[in-house]
């Protein structure tokens, strides 16, 4: 596809960045060949070990989407009548849960995508990983004009469909390609009936929004793609791995053994000679023959340093945290007693920053599915707004009395209220105000 979209005259972002995304790929999924599987010497041959994982990287995505993307995340349309028909359109398309999905792998390697459409007059909405998204042209790292690529099968054939999205004369046309790689040869093949090869939107409004951490790739500065919000924390990964992998081999290694001389050992006589015998699940206990200076049953019970593996795992872990924008007491062993509000969000000042940073991505990219869907109902135009849930950060229950006080003391009026206490934008809250002052009027 890559090649396809060059023969079209199209620049695409720098290889690199797909690359990147296979490798943030690997660490998301929790095991890297490169890294956990190796190969020790053990004094007489070579074999191969498996390090154990903490799939942490996962484990950071899922914190991300979590804070950013959960049950109490609101999206108000001014319009009552078009807020249903966006309402039910978002839950048919199980917009709650895949958003919050998408937003996980878009935290881990690097970019995600929205794309809206019309499927046998229903409106659907696609979720796109990097690796099957292709910007055509950008500005200022705001890409205007991309592709998305995705396999599909089609009639027992496995197949390419490419999706463009370009603009001409400021609107945007939508072209559709469908590429047969049964011989992975690339091989345009002709659409099915239901799929038109060139939509015209008749509209400058993108049928697409991209989401990606609010952090700057930094490497690769130009690029419109995103970088993963691990990518600079992949040493620290691998620390807490090799931690991790030490301390249970700690325990393994550490088992108690029983040595006991081979006359106080069971013994069986078959065709292999006389042997002693343990039960299999007696594995503590091991044989050696006796001599002069053995006869009695000895124990032996390693010292185990789980007090050190726990403290290198425990800075490993602030460190993971911090360094991907969670703060650095995000995971920790260790449980303090319960806390007030004000001071949760005095110690986790890093992350309340970085979330309100992060939300300016999410914000406008679900703003974006909204406009979009109201495009292709033809609904006509209503203010939107979007508020996400801080009350883990924030002292939302703080915000609401003092909105009260200066309520009822007259420094601010009814609309200021519902503003800072719902989130409302300016129209919406003054719009609930007369309402409320009409039912007044009424009784």
């Amino acid at each position: 596809m890559k090649n396809y979209l060059k023969g079209r005259g199209y620049t695409l972002p720098n290889e690199e960045n797909y690359h990147n995304v296979k490798n943030w790929l690997e660490w998301y999924r929790g095991k890297v060949k490169s890294f956990h599987s190796y190969s020790q010497y053990n004094g007489k041959k070579h074999v191969m070990r498996e390090r154990f994982s903490l799939s942490l990287a996962k484990k950071v995505c899922e914190d991300w989407a979590n804070l950013l993307i959960n049950e109490k995340m609101e999206i108000r349309v001014s319009d009552e009548k078009i807020q249903t028909e966006i309402n039910k359109i978002l839950t048919d398309n199980k917009f709650r849960e895949r958003a919050n999905a998408l937003t996980e792998i878009a935290f881990a390697l690097g970019t995600g995508a929205f794309v809206e459409y019309i499927e046998n007059g229903k409106v659907c909405i696609d979720y796109i990983r990097a690796d099957m998204i292709y910007p055509l042209s950008w500005e200022n790292g705001d890409v205007k004009e991309c592709a998305f690529a995705g396999e599909k099968m089609i009639g027992g054939k496995k197949c390419i469909y490419l999706n463009m999205h370009l603009l001409e004369d400021g609107k945007y046309k939508i072209e559709n390609h469908l590429f047969d790689i049964t011989n992975y040869v690339p091989r345009e093949i002709e659409l099915p009936d239901d799929i038109e090869g060139v939509y015209y939107t008749n509209s400058s409004v993108p049928m697409f929004q991209i989401i990606k951490p609010n952090i700057v790739n930094n490497a690769d500065l130009d690029s419109p793609m995103g970088i993963s919000v691990f990518a600079n924390s992949l040493d620290v990964l691998k620390g807490i791995d090799l931690v991790y992998d030490s301390y249970e081999n700690e325990f393994r290694l550490g088992k108690k053994r029983i040595i006991i001389p081979t006359g106080m050992a069971q013994f069986l006589d078959d065709e292999n000679g006389i042997r002693p015998v343990f039960d299999d699940n007696d594995t503590e206990f091991y044989a050696l023959k006796e001599t002069d200076h053995f006869t009695d049953i000895k124990e032996i019970n390693m010292n185990l340093r789980s007090d050190e593996h726990e403290k290198a795992l425990a800075r490993n872990l602030s460190l993971l945290s911090s360094k991907c924008g969670l703060g650095s007491d995000r995971y920790s062993y260790e449980k303090s007693t319960l806390k007030t509000a004000t001071e949760v969000i005095s110690e986790k000042s890093e992350l309340y920053q970085n979330l309100k940073k992060n939300e300016m991505i999410i914000e406008g990219a679900i703003l974006g599915v909204v406009r979009a869907v109201m495009e292709l109902l033809g609904c006509g135009d209503a203010e939107v707004s979007v508020s996400f849930d801080d009350s883990i950060i924030e002292d939302t229950d703080a915000i609401a009395k003092r909105a009260m006080e200066e309520y009822k003391l007259g420094i601010i009026d009814t609309a200021e209220y519902f503003m800072r206490v719902y989130k409302m934008t300016e129209a919406q809250a003054v719009d609930m105000a007369r309402k409320i002052e009409k039912r007044c009027e009424k009784k």
